[in-house]
């Protein structure tokens, strides 16, 4: 009913609209191609200037909801059947919003260099390709369904002109068509449908028509597609593209089922996309194909002289709605696609995608130039939005110049060469190579230096000589320490003696070992005069000496302290007194000598420390 309504509006709007009564259409033939999800409209105008002015443009009209699609639009020159078909002139074709007409039509241009006298006639060959202009109807379908989609459009040629004859055909995929629109003159032969011939039609005649019918192929459509060109006058031009795909028919509902896909692909996944096919240039080489998880091998690679073919299949089939991502690269020699013209440089190459079933809703091309180009430009076929960015990598200065380029709604007839033209000097080449060469040469000089150089601090500076009365210090002090080591080694000897005493109660063995230890006592003494003159001297060991004489004596009262201890046991064992006797009388002595034991301890601990 919404349809209906939407229908009736857009025929009063028709009537509504001025006529243009210059020129009239004598003869159109227009052939719609829905075999792929690119609607393909060819239109054949026999255009005649029945009026007395010069006419020097054509007008061509499309329903706004139909423009919106329209991803593709060229108008050529028919020189008839005994011509080449590629000596046809392409004529400018541009959007224009004539005066009085209605703003629910667009309009293009298509001008003619010479004008259309009075009288005068010519064939004009329109092509239009539309995206995204096929509905999938039902919207959702399961795994064995088959795929149906509908497809709106006019039987009546809609021209701001009189139309004298005009007949249309659309051609299916195949024969098996759900339903079509059935108006006067509608024939159907195998998988084409013919309406017409229709004359003597007035000026914006409408006669809608739908045609329902089922269309297995598949739908893929990239949602973005990112095509950087790396360019090195080494050799070699990089391509890489990154694919986010979607298949765009009719949504997938219920279970999938590997088992009756594997079983029966061509029924159980009709219209799943299997597998795609990228046709590369002649020569292209180091081909890879992955996906954020690595490498697919389920690819096939084949190619002559003439062409290179890369047949990639997905990780698994896709059925309506599915998506994937996935990366292909290559390499192509540089002297196929770089050339030379009045002192510049271009790149010539390919703007599309190289898988010519993919619709493109958004195609970004990064054109990645030599760092040092200059007075750069481009030349496009069509129109694209143009940008410039900066990209580093290894040895790079400033930076590379990266030319983008943006276009929505990218179908197979955009797959034209461009050209980049930019500035650069040979000379420019050598500065990586050169930066190379360069830092190895300063780091081997470096090293140079490095391993011939003496670093060490002058022997005559004052910090040299600081360092040196320091590690002086530090030496006589590490001898101090050995020494009080060995007294306190002695101490415990002399401990262990009054042990055995108790034991074996040798009174003379007791008092041989004293003489020993008093002997060794003395000894050390001797030993450590010299290291405290030496200290006392020295202006570094100003901060450590305190607590070193504070040692000394301390050690020296510890030694009297234990040998009075030893000299009150052997005497009370010569009297022949008790043990407990004995330990009375050496009880006050003992706690004496723990003490000044401790803090022999922590003088040693404090000396260590510094």
């Amino acid at each position: 009913m919404g349809f209906r309504f939407d229908l009736l509006m857009f025929m009063i709007v028709l009537l509504s609209v001025p006529v243009l009564s210059n020129l009239i259409l004598s003869n159109v033939d227009r052939r719609i191609d829905l075999t792929t999800q690119a609607v393909r409209i060819t239109s054949t105008l026999k255009v005649e200037n029945t009026g007395s002015d010069l006419v020097s443009e054509v007008l061509l009209a499309f329903p706004d909801d139909q423009a919106k699609h329209l991803a593709y639009l060229t108008a050529t020159n028919n020189e008839g059947k005994g011509k080449a078909k590629s000596s046809s002139v392409s004529f400018p074709v541009d959007v224009v919003r004539p005066k009085g007409m209605h703003p629910s039509l667009t309009f293009y241009s298509v001008s003619l260099p010479k004008g259309l006298g009075k009288g005068a006639s010519l064939t004009l060959d329109v092509l239009a390709v539309f995206a995204h202009a096929l509905q999938p109807f039902p919207e959702r379908i399961t795994q064995p369904d088959i795929q149906l989609v509908v497809f709106n459009e006019t039987a009546h040629y809609l021209s701001p002109y009189a139309v004298k004859v005009q007949s249309l055909t659309v051609k299916l995929p195949d024969a098996r068509i759900e339903s079509f629109s059935k108006i006067e003159n509608t024939k159907i032969h195998g998988s084409e449908v013919k309406y017409g011939p229709y004359e003597n039609l007035p000026p914006f005649s409408y006669s809608s028509i739908v045609v329902h019918f089922e269309a297995n192929q598949p739908f893929a459509i990239a949602q973005q597609l990112i095509r950087e060109i790396e360019i090195s006058h080494w050799g070699n031009v990089q391509v890489t593209e990154h694919y986010n795909l979607v298949h765009g028919g009719a949504q997938s509902k219920g279970e999938f089922s590997r088992l009756d896909y594997q079983a029966r692909p061509h029924v159980r996944g009709a219209s799943a996309i299997r597998h795609l096919v990228a046709k590369l240039p002649p020569r292209a080489h180091s081909i890879y194909y992955r996906d954020e998880i690595g490498n697919i091998s389920t690819s096939k690679l084949w190619g002559d002289p003439k062409k290179t073919e890369l047949v990639i299949e997905p990780r698994y089939p896709m059925f309506g709605g599915w998506r994937t991502a996935f990366t292909i690269g290559y390499g192509l020699p540089l002297q196929d696609f770089l050339f030379h013209s009045e002192g510049k440089r271009y790149l010539n190459i390919s703007f599309g995608s190289p898988i010519n079933e993919v619709v493109i809703d958004t195609l970004i091309v990064k054109v990645v130039l030599p760092e040092g180009s200059a007075d750069i430009s481009v030349s496009a076929p069509f129109p694209v939005k143009q940008g410039q960015e900066t990209k580093f990598s290894h040895l790079d200065v400033v930076g590379r110049p990266v030319i983008v380029l943006e276009k929505t709604n990218v179908v197979l007839e955009h797959n034209q060469h461009f050209q980049v033209y930019y500035k650069f000097s040979s000379l420019s080449m050598f500065g990586e190579p050169l930066m190379l060469i360069s830092g190895f040469f300063f780091l081997f000089v470096a090293c140079i230096i490095y391993m011939h150089a003496d670093l060490s601090i002058s022997k005559s500076s004052p910090s040299y000589l600081a360092k040196l009365q320091w590690d002086e210090v530090q030496a006589g002090v590490q001898q101090v320490r050995n020494i009080f080591d060995r007294c306190l080694t002695l101490h415990d000897k002399l401990e262990a003696s009054l042990r055995d005493l108790s034991r074996t109660g040798d009174v003379q063995a007791c008092k041989a070992s004293r003489k020993a230890v008093d002997g060794l006592l003395k000894d050390i003494s001797k030993d450590l005069k010299p290291l405290l003159l030496s200290l006392q001297s020295s202006p570094q060991a100003a901060q450590i000496l305190p607590k070193v004489e504070e040692l000394v004596a301390k050690e020296r009262d510890l030694q009297e302290k234990l040998m009075v201890k030893h000299s009150t046991v052997v005497d009370s064992y010569e009297k022949k007194l008790s043990g407990r006797e004995i330990e009375n009388r050496v009880a006050l002595q003992q706690q004496k000598i723990t003490a000044l034991r401790q803090e022999v301890d922590d003088l040693l601990d404090f000396i260590d420390e510094i």
